[in-house]
């Protein structure tokens, strides 16, 4: 069956700088295990598949695959899934909102121009790290923590601040004795002006046999949570992501009045077709 499909690049406004996503716009019918085979196939960090929602309160349901499992939530997913969803003839039912129904649950993403926004869901782990951790991170990473949290959001991430942002692109990890280690690291920018406010990487260690994600939006909105939870007085910054790896990734955090997190990225589509499923 010809299915209509798209491959959006994620977090950039430049085509091959983002983080590349594969939606496959009409996922309805398919297997899971259909859905699964043609994850592990694109060999991209994500594939989505749109389908029908369950909730009356969504405007689609999107499926998250790795080429290996399936995910509850993934942040680059959610704004690609949606800039598909959009390009493709999708209608809201509010003007400039648009509701995802995904495995977490519903995913509120503002629509209002080019730049899409999600919601940042709950933390389902946050607090202290225990600090023989801390400290296995800080060998494995060869650099020391200046401040740690679980900052999970449904991948299971730690997140750990770096002293500056040169820090952050100077350490090359080995995870070998951190084999089950989801690892977000920030640091904060100094001296690249109005560029960029933080630097972040994050680790995936053996997934899809690469260790590091080129633009993740999940990492971002769980840093955010913990950095403005930290800093009340902290209400926007932009998150630079993928520099070590060729890419050029932009992510915008804000906090509104109401205090709702919001994480937003630019999109470009270098590939529409279909795909026969």
């Amino acid at each position: 069956m010809h299915r209509r499909f798209a491959q959006i690049d994620v977090f950039t406004t430049e085509p091959l700088r983002g983080n590349p996503l594969a939606v496959v716009v009409d996922g309805g019918g398919l297997a899971d295990d259909e859905m699964a085979r043609f994850a592990n196939w694109t060999n991209l960090s994500e594939t989505t598949f749109l389908v029908a929602p369950t909730s009356g309160d969504a405007d689609y349901r999107v499926r998250i695959f790795t080429t290996t499992g399936e995910l509850p939530f993934a942040g680059h997913p959610t704004i690609g899934s949606c800039r598909a969803w959009l390009d493709q003839g999708g209608r809201p039912r509010r003007s400039g909102v648009v509701v995802q129904e995904c495995g977490i649950g519903l995913v509120t993403i503002r629509s209002d121009g080019p730049r899409l926004q999600f919601a940042a869901p709950p933390l389902l782990r946050s607090g202290a790290v225990d600090p023989a951790l801390v400290a296995d991170i800080e060998r494995a990473i060869g650099a020391e923590v200046v401040d740690a949290a679980w900052a999970d959001n449904g991948p299971g991430w730690i997140a750990v601040e770096l002293a500056s942002d040169e820090v952050v692109r100077s350490i090359r990890p080995d995870f070998g004795a951190l084999p089950d280690i989801k690892l977000g690291v920030v640091g904060r920018a100094v001296g690249v002006a109005d560029e960029y406010d933080v630097e972040v990487r994050a680790f995936f260690p053996g997934t899809n046999g690469h260790d590091e994600d080129p633009v993740t939006g999940s990492l971002n909105a769980s840093i955010a949570v913990w950095l403005m939870d930290r800093d009340p007085s902290l209400r926007s910054y932009v998150a630079r992501q993928g520099s070590m790896l060729g890419r050029e990734g932009r992510v915008w955090l804000s906090r509104d009045d109401d205090g709702v997190i919001w994480v937003g990225g630019d999109t470009v589509t270098p590939i529409t077709g279909s795909v026969d499923l």
